[in-house]
């Protein structure tokens, strides 16, 4: 059962996909919801816990591929899309959901100061090699697009954290994912102590 961080009377839900991307240091810190692989378990069970924890935040944290970002670096998300919407068939643009009303990309409302920033693919496959090569983004995980729409439903805000565990070489192990989740999970760490000082002193940037 995670529990809320509260700082300044906000109440922060931290959301992660799997327990393998938390470590020693997170859990020093925070105890995220646990929200399962891929878009579709994320929005069940993103929405189940919105109803009943009524956060003030939501702070999407995990792994990232990227072939062109620091491997083991932490990012914040500027912006997320979903690779998997193509209705180019129909004359609509790629990443673009029909009749939504919404762009291909969705802004995220909040920055943490002195973290780097990078857009964001979410999609349900592990993307590896020359598939890079597709995606108009900096870097790709499997949650976030579906964490953001379910706190759009909610007006409330999300940031996303991710630090690069592959992409550099093609992956074809699990242990290509994992290689970098230690040193990711302290590095992690590091930037939501950033982010709690942020709402504690009021100095997150409005995007």
């Amino acid at each position: 059962m995670p529990n809320l961080k509260i700082i300044a009377d906000t109440r922060i839900l931290f959301i992660m996909a799997t327990d393998a991307e938390y470590g020693s240091a997170l859990r020093s810190l925070i105890e995220p919801l646990n929200c399962g692989v891929g878009p579709v378990e994320a929005a069940i069970n993103t929405e189940r816990a919105l109803e009943q924890f009524k956060p003030d935040l939501v702070v999407s944290l995990g792994s990232a591929g990227s072939s062109k970002l620091e491997q083991a670096a932490i990012y914040q998300v500027s912006e997320v899309s979903y690779r998997d919407m193509d209705a180019t068939a129909f004359g609509f643009a790629k990443g673009e959901t029909p009749f939504s009303g919404l762009p291909v990309s969705l802004q995220l409302p909040y920055s943490i100061p002195d973290v780097a920033r990078a857009s964001l693919s979410t999609g349900a496959n592990v993307v590896s090699g020359d598939a890079y090569q597709t995606i108009d983004a900096d870097m790709v995980d499997m949650e976030t697009f579906a964490i953001m729409r379910v706190c759009m439903m909610r007006d409330l805000p999300l940031i996303g954290l991710r630090g690069i565990s592959d992409g550099a070489e093609p992956v074809s192990d699990y242990s290509d994912w994992t290689r970098y989740l230690e040193v990711i999970d302290q590095r992690l760490a590091e930037t939501i102590e950033l982010l709690l000082q942020a709402v504690e002193d009021g100095s997150l940037i409005k995007s």
